[in-house]
């Protein structure tokens, strides 16, 4: 079973992606990972992607469709892949679709997660991490306090781009790349439309439902 997770940033994909590696032994694939990745590894196509990154330039659809058919031709994850944060655009749906085909797999299902506007931005613009012990809160909606925090305050830090300026341009930029994206699977029957607003465990509980009723 290959699974797309799609939401707009803050919206939990990573955490319900987690969730399904746990519980069913699939495999998460992300663009983010496979580039660190191939830089790490110093590859010919990563000293590509360094240089390119190194000039702050965005790195081609290209390339990351090349380190996707890489993940794909990897027989021991074969039908087992979730893809968080791919594909980013309509030419990158398109091209995954061909690569599928190519190694005989299917895309099982898309799971989009809606989470509004409003919330997106306490989400992110609350967040904090411990820099001691990594534990991460949020002001609004999981304050650290002494019951569930035992390190100094002093430790307690924000990403220095969550900003509601940077936010709120990355979510009206999700919304306007996503929604073709959306509109091709959606032909496909291929969409599942959650509510990210509730708790993780249930929003958990729905995907759980989704799986459990493709596999029948």
């Amino acid at each position: 079973m290959n699974i797309i997770l799609f939401g707009p940033p803050g919206a939990g994909k990573g955490t319900q992606a987690d969730n399904l590696v746990k519980d069913f032994n699939l495999y998460k694939i992300s663009t983010g990972d496979l580039l660190r990745k191939e830089i790490k590894n110093n590859t010919l196509l990563g000293k590509k992607i360094k240089s390119v990154i190194d000039k702050g330039l965005l790195v081609s659809d290209d390339i990351i469709n090349d380190l996707m058919e890489k993940a794909l031709s990897d027989k021991k994850i074969n039908n087992r892949l979730i893809f968080d944060g791919y594909p980013r655009n309509i030419n990158q749906a398109k091209q995954l679709d061909l690569l599928i085909k190519k190694y005989n797999q299917k895309i099982s299902c898309v799971l989009c997660l809606n989470v509004d506007k409003d919330t997106i931005i306490k989400r992110i613009l609350g967040r904090q991490t411990c820099f001691n012990c990594g534990l991460i809160f949020n002001e609004y909606f999981k304050p650290a306090t002494s019951k569930n925090h035992s390190c100094d305050a002093k430790f307690l830090n924000k990403r220095s781009d969550d900003n509601e300026k940077t936010v709120l341009h990355r979510f009206e930029t999700y919304l306007e790349k996503t929604l073709p994206i959306l509109n091709f699977y959606k032909e496909l029957n291929l969409l599942h439309q959650i509510n990210g607003m509730g708790k993780i465990h249930e929003i958990y509980k729905e995907i759980q439902g989704i799986k459990a009723s493709l596999e029948t």
